[in-house]
């Protein structure tokens, strides 16, 4: 096996298994991760404020109103926040990188002594190791890869993921704001429509939170419950908060 790392290549037979094997991983989780904070804040706030203005007697015109602009605030100010988060990350690695390409030149020894630890965290032997360190130590871009994977537990994250986050989180965050005000935009009364909202968004947070369990590996059941409990919690909240406030 050492021999085949040190020419750079599997052997045939090897490609031949790994060609005819496909592995069914889920690997869109950063669009998942995004989807899911903006959709569940999508859902959720704009259904409290509805709630809320309707609980102070607000008309539907009003509840609309206030509801696209806090939509609009809210889409923004989410995608802003996930373009900043997915951009520290990748500032993050790349100090790292540095850091560790200076070791590498500075320290050889030292980085070849923490890939020898790394693996005989694995159970490898030290006369197991000793051709992958040394194969390592001869390319030193596999190399610095091996120690940012393995000693750092960082991947290299998509030059794009920063902007792609923000749309992302953006657009769900809308696509779930518009939910709890349709019915406003069909019913006059707020009083009226607020019944109709709650019984859509309901559905909705049912229906998100059961592909939010089913996408995380959670149990989609529980993870549907949840979610709507906490989006009609919020919403019962604001509604008594108004009608307290403005009865």
């Amino acid at each position: 096996m050492s021999d085949e790392i040190s020419r750079g290549f599997v052997d045939p037979e090897k490609q031949s298994l790994l060609n005819h094997h496909t592995e069914k991983h889920f690997t869109a989780g950063e669009i998942v991760r995004d989807i899911i904070i903006g959709v569940s804040d999508g859902l959720t706030v704009p259904f409290a404020l509805a709630a809320g203005l309707s609980g102070a007697n607000a008309s539907s015109s009003i509840v609309i109103t206030a509801g696209v602009a806090e939509v609009a605030a809210g889409a923004i100010s989410m995608g802003l926040g996930g373009y900043l988060s997915a951009k520290s990350e990748a500032d993050h690695y790349e100090r790292e990188l540095k850091r560790e390409q200076e070791e590498i030149i500075s320290v050889p020894d030292t980085e070849a002594a923490e890939v020898a630890e790394i693996l005989a965290e694995y159970g490898v032997e030290p006369h197991e190791y000793a051709p992958v360190v040394n194969a390592l130590r001869k390319r030193p871009e596999a190399w610095l890869d091996f120690m940012m994977k393995f000693e750092l537990g960082l991947e290299k994250p998509d030059p794009k993921r920063a902007l792609q986050s923000a749309f992302n989180i953006a657009f769900s965050y809308i696509l779930g704001g518009l939910v709890p005000l349709l019915p406003y935009m069909f019913i006059p009364r707020a009083q009226d429509a607020v019944v109709a909202s709650a019984a859509i968004t309901i559905v909705a947070l049912l229906i998100f939170g059961y592909a939010k369990g089913y996408f995380t590996g959670n149990k989609p059941v529980k993870s549907a419950f949840e979610t709507a409990l906490i989006g009609a919690v919020a919403s019962a909240a604001a509604f008594g908060i108004a009608k307290v406030i403005h009865p």
